[in-house]
């Protein structure tokens, strides 16, 4: 038994540093490399997922059921609901596509008309599969086929949706997807550290390992953590610029933007008391301080990467009891499935795309969105007309035009 356990250890501890590494590996590819990845999990988190309402309905029927027909799977299972991730996909990214592209899609005449009926042909693909699944009802499988649809648009909710808005963190900047994904490990690692020494009352029923003590402390590690963090990685560029060029890595030379203003460094001035009090204290004197904005938006995160987060995996620990699981799968060796891993930083992706979209985001007029406004909103004649009034204005500002 000791040896099994040791064991399992070396396996869950290579595969961390495997996984560590990956992870690592792929950031400094690049941001294609990183959306890439995301869209592997969300695939195996929804192949677990969607794969627990096929296990509960055959232990069902073999418990229950004494005809050999009733025991057959559902046809539908395994093709429709694949149909339907595959179709929610396309539009979630092709949204993408449209809204973090518009400079390269609204400049090509065959992109554009993907674009402007982007969403008529979404619609009409889910339509699709909609009359497939009404044309696919059999007697004998109806109430576990109206189990799997609604099964299946759960996961799509929780699963793919909370994917597209983690690839939407990336293409704000990788920041945005880096420092919350790194909250969340550190806070499941200090939760592990000070529940195994400390650890005394139990926190959840749901998981008899979690402590008070556990989750306490790993409140206040997480905030220094992601403070020191987030503070490193807002130096680089190649962190915080929104995405213009899938091509671009952390080797590129030219990647430069004009910074979001809560990268900006600010000086704070000390009240005259405060200052006094400081430099009798320390013997040195203090006149300011100096901050950056996106530190105090790393606070707030940190707070919700300890304390909402962690209900993700609390979720999921009721999903498996549920279900009488140990693990969602075994696609990751030492650790189990993808959704084992994968639980709060779904929860936690959400949440920084919501506040950073509401509290953060500067809205700015750009070429893509111009380009959108006048391919979508002018004919044919006004365009001419406005290349013929940019152009005589150019010249006028002495610049050459050859059109």
């Amino acid at each position: 038994e000791q040896v099994k356990k040791r064991q399992n250890m070396l396996t869950r501890t290579l595969w961390t540093f495997i996984m560590i590494g990956g992870f690592v590996t792929l950031l400094l590819m690049g941001h294609a490399y990183m959306i890439v990845l995301v869209m592997l999990c969300q695939t195996l988190v929804y192949r677990e997922v969607t794969a627990l309402f096929s296990l509960k309905r055959a232990d069902s029927d073999k418990r229950d059921s004494d005809s050999e027909d009733s025991q057959k799977r559902d046809p539908w299972s395994k093709t429709l609901n694949w149909y339907f991730f595959i179709v929610t996909n396309y539009f979630l990214y092709g949204e993408s596509i449209i809204y973090y592209f518009k400079h390269v899609v609204f400049a090509d005449a065959n992109l554009t008309l993907f674009a402007t009926n982007h969403r008529i042909i979404s619609f009409t693909l889910y339509t699709i599969g909609f009359m497939g699944f009404v044309m696919s009802l059999k007697r004998g499988y109806l109430k576990q086929q109206f189990g799997l649809f609604c099964w299946v648009h759960m996961t799509l909710l929780l699963v793919v949706v909370s994917s597209h808005f983690i690839v939407n963190n990336i293409l704000e900047g990788l920041i945005w997807f880096w420092v919350p994904a790194s909250l969340v490990i550190c806070n499941d690692v200090f939760a592990y550290i000070w529940g195994i020494t400390l650890g005394r009352t139990p926190l959840i029923k749901l998981s008899p390992k979690k402590t008070v003590e556990g989750f306490v402390g790993a409140f206040f590690s997480t905030i220094l953590f992601g403070v020191l963090w987030g503070t490193y990685f807002m130096r680089f560029d190649y962190m915080i610029c929104p995405v213009h060029d899938l091509g671009v890595s952390a080797w590129s030379v030219d990647v430069s933007c004009t910074p979001n203003p809560v990268f900006v460094w600010r000086e704070w001035e000390i009240p005259t008391p405060a200052r006094v009090f400081l430099t009798t204290l320390l013997g040195h004197q203090f006149s300011t301080i100096s901050y950056a904005p996106y530190q105090f938006h790393v606070f707030f995160m940190a707070c919700f990467a300890s304390l909402v987060a962690p209900f993700g995996g609390f979720f999921a620990s009721g999903f498996k009891r549920a279900f009488n699981i140990k693990d969602f799968g075994h696609s990751i060796p030492g650790h189990g499935g993808m959704t084992d891993r994968m639980d709060c930083q779904f929860l936690m992706g959400v949440y920084t795309y919501v506040y950073y979209s509401s509290l953060i985001r500067e809205t700015h007029v750009t070429v893509g969105s111009l380009l959108q406004a006048i391919v979508s909103g002018l004919t044919i004649t006004e365009q001419l007309e406005l290349i013929a009034d940019l152009r005589r204005y150019l010249e006028g500002q002495g610049i050459a035009v050859n059109v």
